[in-house]
């Protein structure tokens, strides 16, 4: 296969090789990142967050739940009372 000999900035390297996968080639990361075919592969994913980002998330998702649960009774309570419905 061909090669050709690419000039970039310094900071563009170093964004490819901290994105770089350990295995990978800088070639193969630019087709990974650029392919317009690629399925979203979940490892993809994996230590993009810290432990307490992580953790964050977490609770954020446990008190938006709970308020939605809230939220779905009081409507549920509401609903009844108007089509005087009793549990």
């Amino acid at each position: 296969m061909a090669t050709k000999t690419l000039t970039i900035m310094e900071d563009a390297y170093n964004l490819l090789l901290n994105n770089k996968m350990e295995s990978e080639s800088f070639s193969e990361e630019i087709r990974r990142i650029l392919s317009k075919k690629r399925k979203t592969n979940l490892r993809d994913y994996f230590g993009i967050l810290t432990d307490n980002e992580a953790e964050g998330m977490k609770r954020d998702l446990k008190r938006i739940r709970a308020m939605n649960i809230e939220l779905l009774q009081k409507r549920l309570k509401h609903e009844s009372a108007r089509y005087n419905i009793s549990h």
